[in-house]
């Protein structure tokens, strides 16, 4: 017998309602096909659910919560009868208007479910919606029935990850991609064979939540600017639904299950960028979206005065240590695992998740304790972008547990300012090809998220491309994006068809991407630098919806770029054929080659200063075949030149059974083929200008 034909029930135009139960938190579905509604404010006075049809400015029903179905701070109500195909909901909360305490009540304003699992309104980006409408931003109940087919999170080791950072609409919105379904999450589903051929292991996709691409939308010279990236939360439960080819069907979520669960069958993990710092509610100025008219004191850091804390460097600041807000991010997270099978996820501004309401720094921040011991995350991997728009910088010192991993911004800087020639960076750069063993030396080399480029400031080209920003299409006078960018345009700004600087260009990426794939810790590379991709010199594309953020394919056919990638793609190969490139203890003494694991040399081996200014050097690991699993033990040493002239480095010398092979040369095309080539000489390379190479024994 259902529930309904045993409980008392109130009924309003042809819907039968009863109190209804506090978890989940939510609109969800019950067996039984009532919708369970459940939502927490603590300091309303009352609370009225809200009905739409689908698309329709007016709401054809309005049910105030009873006294009786307030159970603590939560109303909660089970309604019969909803068709959830066309409904859409929102509640109005009634309460203290005092702004001087922050208390925003207004019962006028409908707001979105803190926790809808779907927003209507947006199933195809860059349509904009009826600007009169008073109600932006709807709920919509989803049904849980996907078929995973026996999928779930696949749980490799993380020190064997290669992460490739991308974003789904420039990933494949540029006509040159070959899809059918451009820009959206279908769309990377048919790019799945060049994921697999480059050979990353792990896809970390920006801002994925529910936003709004006409947040801050204005017209400069003639086109468009959006909210690009999608650092702007909207709703924490819900996918964009305007990456979804099929969201004008509703189907959103199923088809990024769909994309998830061919990315695990093709052996490629999901990491999601999530924003639990801050809301697209803005500072006192912003729109009633959500939170601010739920309940605006637990869920924002406020001042005495009532005003916003602004750590996020977007007008406000998510009130993280609060036990309400805690369990929000608690919950959301473990929604994404249990019902996305997500891999893990990337915080952005991660420091601002461990201040203090007040917005001081904690010492053991509960939510970072609570997440890093979570039952449900507990093979997650955890990564902290470790610093915030307040100034803490926490990166080597960020709260883990033992459980979060570090965006490594120092090893950024360093390789970008050593390979441009700063002789004083070699140093601390053999600290960050060790794993920065200085900075996580009680953890291991797997808390280091190593990387060169990243979707915030230049790309690999760009890098070696441009002196300066280049900005102006931003429409803010060139005075966005950083200007610290340790790059080096080669000797000409911007375009150039000299072939001599053209050539130092794709060496100088070469190099990097050496050095990156060669050290210990997790390398992240940026999709489309395997093949130069340029946002030609705009270090912060955050609002450009063109092709200076879509990956542009058709530069694959140039040789250059060809060759970059195929060199990219041979990088990756080797890091993973050989485990003693991804080990993550930092115990770099002899082991059962009779060897150091990892040693650093000169221009003569065994003769290495490791406090000098110098621009050469070489390192090697001796990987031990017992120790890794492999069939015989191997020697792989790396080159490095980053002077202006070319230097002889003479070779370690090795077992007698074994000699050197060229694996890899920075500029010489010809040994980019997949082959590996014995030289002549086994007592030395000669290096010229600015070239890395990688030998191994057979």
């Amino acid at each position: 017998m259902k529930l309904i034909d045993t409980f008392p029930t109130n009924t309003v135009k042809g819907l039968a309602y009863r109190v209804g139960r506090v978890f989940p938190f939510g609109a969800s579905l019950c067996e039984d096909g009532a919708v369970n509604f459940s939502i927490f404010s603590k300091e309303a006075t009352s609370c009225t659910l809200v009905l739409y049809r689908h698309g329709q400015e007016k709401p054809f029903v309005e049910i105030p919560f009873p006294d009786e179905f307030r159970i603590g701070n939560v109303y909660t109500m089970l309604i019969y009868g909803i068709d959830i195909e066309t409904t859409e909901y929102g509640y109005r909360f009634d309460g203290p208007y005092n702004p001087q305490k922050g208390q925003l009540f207004d019962k006028s304003k409908v707001l979105l479910d803190p926790y809808a699992k779907s927003v209507s309104g947006r199933s195809v980006w860059g349509v904009k919606q009826n600007p009169n409408s008073q109600f932006k931003y709807r709920g919509q109940i989803i049904r849980q029935d996907y078929l995973w087919e026996g999928d779930k999170p696949l749980e490799k080791r993380q020190c064997d990850l290669v992460i490739y950072e991308m974003h789904v609409r420039s990933f494949t919105q540029h006509n040159s991609s070959g899809v059918k379904r451009n820009g959206t999450f279908a769309g990377i589903v048919e790019k799945l064979p060049y994921l697999k051929e480059l050979g990353v292991n792990c896809v970390e996709l920006m801002p994925i939540f529910e936003f709004d691409e006409f947040e801050n939308s204005r017209v400069v010279d003639g086109k468009r600017l959006y909210n690009y990236w999608g650092y702007s939360t909207v709703d924490f439960f819900a996918p964009k639904a305007g990456y979804a080819a099929s969201a004008p069907f509703g189907m959103e979520a199923d088809e990024l299950k769909g994309l998830i669960k061919r990315l695990h069958k093709n052996g490629i993990e999901v990491v999601l960028d999530v924003v639990f710092n801050h809301t697209a509610e803005g500072n006192e100025d912003g729109p009633y979206i959500s939170y601010k008219g739920v309940d605006n004191r637990t869920y924002y850091l406020l001042t005495p005065e009532g005003h916003y804390y602004n750590f996020s460097g977007c007008g406000n600041t998510m009130n993280c240590n609060n036990p309400v807000v805690r369990n929000v991010v608690l919950d959301c997270l473990r929604y994404w695992v249990s019902e996305y099978h997500v891999d893990g996820f990337r915080f952005d501004l991660a420091s601002i998740l461990s201040r203090n309401r007040d917005g001081s720094p904690m010492m053991d921040p509960p939510l970072l304790d609570a997440i890093a011991h979570d039952a449900v995350l507990g093979k997650c991997i955890l990564i902290a972008e470790a610093w915030d728009a307040g100034g803490l910088y926490q990166v080597g010192t960020f709260p883990s547990w033992g459980r979060w991993s570090d965006w490594n911004g120092k090893y950024r800087d360093c390789v970008r300012r050593f390979i441009k020639g700063a002789a004083e960076n070699m140093p601390e750069l053999i600290w960050r090809i060790k794993g920065s063993n200085d900075m996580y030396g009680t953890r291991s080399a797997a808390a280091s998220i190593n990387f060169v480029t990243c979707h915030d400031g230049f790309t690999m080209y760009d890098l070696v491309s441009y002196n300066a920003k280049h900005n102006e299409a931003n429409g803010e006078d060139n005075r966005d994006g950083t200007d610290s960018n340790d790059s080096w345009n080669c000797g000409a700004e911007g375009d150039t068809s000299d072939p001599e600087i053209l050539d130092l260009r794709f060496r100088q990426m070469k190099n990097m991407m050496t050095i990156l794939l060669t050290s210990r810790g997790i390398p992240m590379l940026l999709s489309g630098d395997e093949f130069a991709n340029t946002q030609y010199g705009n270090n912060n594309a955050y609002c450009q919806d063109n092709e200076i953020s879509y990956l542009d394919w058709s530069l694959l056919e140039k040789d250059r770029n060809k060759d970059l990638f195929e060199y990219v793609k041979r990088l990756i190969a080797f890091r993973r054929s050989h485990p003693v490139l991804m080990g993550s203890k930092f115990n770099f003494g002899e082991n059962g080659t009779g060897y150091p694991e990892l040693s650093f040399h000169s221009l003569k081996p065994g003769e290495f200063d490791e406090n000098a200014h110098d621009l050469v050097f070489a390192y090697m690991f001796a990987e031990d075949h017992e120790k890794y699993g492999t069939k015989k033990d191997a020697f792989i040493y790396m080159a490095v030149n980053a002077h202006w002239e070319a230097h002889t480095f003479e070779l370690p010398i090795i077992p007698k059974d074994k000699k050197w092979y060229l694996a890899f040369r920075s500029d010489d095309i010809s040994t980019d083929v997949g082959k590996e080539y014995k030289i002549k000489d086994q007592s030395h390379i000669d290096l010229g200008p600015r070239t890395t190479a990688i030998l191994i024994t057979k």
